[in-house]
């Protein structure tokens, strides 16, 4: 057994601080505070408390001369004060005082030109294992000279007070760019690390000319790199992880002159509803080290029971790449040859797969949309619209028009076929028609990267303006256009022309930004036979 204290690093932090534990130390120290317990397959479950998903109004950036014309500031980004962080960042040093605290140098960035330090501090062991699992680790020659670029502090047990420490509520997320500091405090969920980190190589990024993506990424036998964008329930890690296809990474990537690379050396996928027959490589991802957060064990086993959702529906498992067979390590490929726009449309309009211009991948790219079907939420008896700018709005520090524009110059410039894939409703809305069969999705996908969808012949539907292929091989042609497969073709067309009202009223909030390429590609409403 190892000892308690193992290899102490001192600090100006606190007197004791475990330096880049092992996984199974990590794993001892979590069993041993009763802050876990170990799986039949060998992972570690743990809870995540009051939290079990990201508190985006509680994600704040540091306002001061260094920030003030550079930041997108409003709900994503809300100001804090750098008199009310400094204030809060002296109480947060108090309450590290004498406490055991983990350690941990990682690098964030595959490609080693962008590569940036982060040393972080935990509170919670798992968490510790968490930043092991999910950033790269520095080869041990380098971790003896590590200097840190940015520091994260995470200390869950700390409650903010909103009246002196300038916060909406006990929990909050603050990044300080100027200082180069990241503080999280109030919350367990493991995410809001992941996300932070995100947010920072947004910001950074694009200043070099470097397209951050909120995406997943793989790799042909060819050589032929493959994106997925989409938000979460719309299949992004499931489609990516194709065992025909190597993965690149699951979440976060730039895009430079070189191609692609992965920010991350781990994945972080949602486990509700995990099979072995439907997602068989993230299903043997589950072992020892991997993280599996607000999950049960069905009754006197140890035996996870992935379809409960008691605690929540975002039950989340964290694994290094390398726990995917065939992972490429280092993470980073060529330009993409094709990129999917994934949604998730519970009103049953979009079409299952559909050829996107230029200024229409802007546009779908900068509206980000998705639907809540009813039930997922308290109060939500209907289909509900929700957009999210590029695929990741609550990671955007800077404007979001400019990744938009950045990311067109880039599927232009590489020539990049886009396609918008409907993974939602077929037949109808939520409650009349079905989920679109994962299995079709797949063989549509495929049919894509295989080029066999280049001559085929397209229509172009009225209201969005999308070229839909009439022919995919594998794929029942009643499946391709939206309005065949309505029992009634006018609840259709009412359903169409309603949804392409709302793509028009959120980018209302773009109008005075966008380019009129962009502007050019918004649905009409007015088209539908009605």
């Amino acid at each position: 057994m190892f000892p308690l204290v193992s290899s102490p690093r001192k600090s100006n932090l606190t007197d004791l601080v475990y330096a880049n534990l092992p996984v199974s130390e990590l794993i001892e120290h979590t069993l041993r505070a009763g802050q876990g317990a170990l799986a039949d397959n060998g992972a570690l479950v743990v809870r995540t408390g009051e939290f079990t998903g990201r508190a985006p109004k509680d994600k704040f950036v540091v306002r001061d001369s260094f920030t003030e014309n550079l930041i997108w500031w409003g709900e994503v980004n809300n100001p804090l004060p750098a008199e009310k962080f400094d204030w809060l960042y002296q109480r947060v040093r108090a309450y590290l005082q004498n406490k055991v605290l983990y350690l941990r140098d990682v690098y964030v960035s595959a490609r080693p030109e962008y590569q940036v330090r982060i040393r972080v501090i935990n509170e919670l062991p798992w968490q510790n294992l968490f930043v092991h699992n999910l950033f790269i680790t520095p080869p041990p020659s380098e971790l003896e000279s590590f200097e840190p670029e940015y520091l994260m502090i995470v200390v869950p047990g700390f409650r903010a007070e909103p009246a002196i420490d300038g916060t909406r509520q006990h929990n909050f997320t603050v990044l300080n760019l100027s200082k180069r500091l990241i503080l999280i405090g109030g919350s367990a969920y493991a995410g809001e690390m992941k996300k932070s980190v995100f947010t920072l190589m947004n910001y950074l990024l694009p200043q070099r000319g470097v397209m951050p993506m909120h995406c997943s990424a793989n790799v042909g036998a060819n050589g032929d790199v493959a994106l997925f964008f989409g938000l979460s329930g719309t299949g992004k890690t499931t489609l990516s992880a194709d065992p025909e296809r190597r993965l690149i990474g699951d979440d976060e990537h730039g895009w430079d002159d070189q191609g692609i690379f992965n920010f991350e050396g781990g994945c972080y996928a949602k486990c509700i509803n995990l099979s072995a027959e439907k997602e068989p490589q993230i299903w043997a991802a589950m072992r020892y080290g991997t993280i599996i957060e607000n999950v049960l064990f069905f009754p006197d086993t140890r035996t996870i029971n992935y379809d409960d959702a008691s605690i929540t529906e975002n039950t989340r498992a964290a694994y290094p790449l390398s726990y995917i067979p065939r992972a490429v390590i280092p993470s980073v490929g060529s330009h993409p040859s094709h990129i999917f726009l994934l949604t998730a449309d519970a009103f049953g309009v979009l079409p299952p797969i559909a050829r996107l211009t230029k200024a229409q991948t802007m546009y779908h790219f900068l509206s980000g949309y998705t639907a809540k079907v009813a039930g997922t939420e308290a109060g939500i008896k209907e289909p509900q619209a929700t957009f999210s700018a590029c695929f990741g709005q609550a990671f955007l520090p800077l404007y979001p028009t400019r990744y938009a524009e950045l990311f067109g110059e880039k599927i232009e410039r590489h020539k990049v076929h886009v396609w918008l894939v409907n993974t939602g409703w077929t037949g109808g809305p939520y409650g009349v028609g079905r989920r679109m069969p994962l299995p079709l999705t797949r063989a549509m996908i495929k049919a894509a990267l295989k080029g066999e969808l280049e001559n085929v012949e397209y229509i172009q539907e009225p209201v969005f303006g999308l070229a839909i292929p009439t022919s995919v091989p594998g794929v029942p042609a009643e499946y391709l256009i939206p309005r065949n497969t309505w029992p009634d073709a006018m609840q259709y067309d009412k359903q169409a022309a309603h949804l392409a009202q709302l793509f028009r009223q959120n980018f209302e909030k773009y109008m005075h930004f966008a380019s009129d390429e962009i502007k050019s590609a918004q649905p009409n409403p007015a088209a539908a036979v009605l």
